[in-house]
């Protein structure tokens, strides 16, 4: 199923309908400020395990996911001040950070050392799927196991077919990656410089 829907100002009643999809352990292609994704609720083992199947990934490389806000990272990470600071001059925006998980986070999700990848993505779109939902949704970019990466989303419907339950046409995405960092300990760690600024880490 392909869905359009406005970036800008995403109408009401296909934000619902995506997020029905994903309460049921559907999985979904949708656009952020990086790239198109493909997630699911971080609820649903089931549908986590189909995402792994479908990237061919090892489950000791945990996906990152996204959360609605700052105060919704705060219930699925541990946030010192010095993270919350950083982070509120940043968020949302194309970064992802690397914290401790707190208790609310599926063991899936995180790596041996309890840490979690975490997006607030400055898109309307997902930020509303995920506050519709009222839990975070997986972040992966929406590629083949090969590495081909996928920007149109028509294209990502053909090719994924039966595998996704419903893609989303938001239009256009910047097609660069996340800057990923760390601030575990509050020692800020640069792991990925991408689109988004990392010089206040350096």
């Amino acid at each position: 199923m392909l869905l359009k829907i406005n970036p800008k100002n995403p109408q009401e009643r296909l934000i619902k309908r995506v997020s029905e999809i994903i309460r049921r352990g559907g999985i979904i292609a949708y656009p952020t400020d990086t790239f198109y994704g493909i997630g699911c609720d971080i609820m649903n083992k089931r549908a986590i395990e189909k995402i792994y199947a479908l990237k061919k990934r090892s489950k000791n490389q945990p996906f990152s996911f996204i959360c609605s806000s700052l105060k919704n990272i705060s219930y699925y990470a541990k946030v010192s001040n010095y993270a919350y600071k950083m982070m509120k001059r940043l968020l949302p925006g194309p970064y992802t950070f690397i914290l401790e998980g707190s208790r609310h986070v599926p063991k899936m999700m995180l790596t041996r050392r309890k840490f979690a990848g975490i997006r607030v993505p400055n898109h309307a779109i997902c930020l509303q799927l995920v506050e519709r939902l009222g839990n975070p949704i997986i972040s992966t970019t929406a590629s083949l196991p090969d590495g081909t990466i996928f920007y149109d989303p028509s294209l990502i419907h053909d090719t994924f077919k039966k595998q996704l339950d419903a893609v989303i046409d938001g239009g256009p995405v910047p097609g660069k990656p996340s800057s990923v960092v760390s601030l575990v300990d509050d020692e800020p760690e640069v792991i990925r410089e991408g689109l988004g600024d990392v010089s206040m880490f350096r």
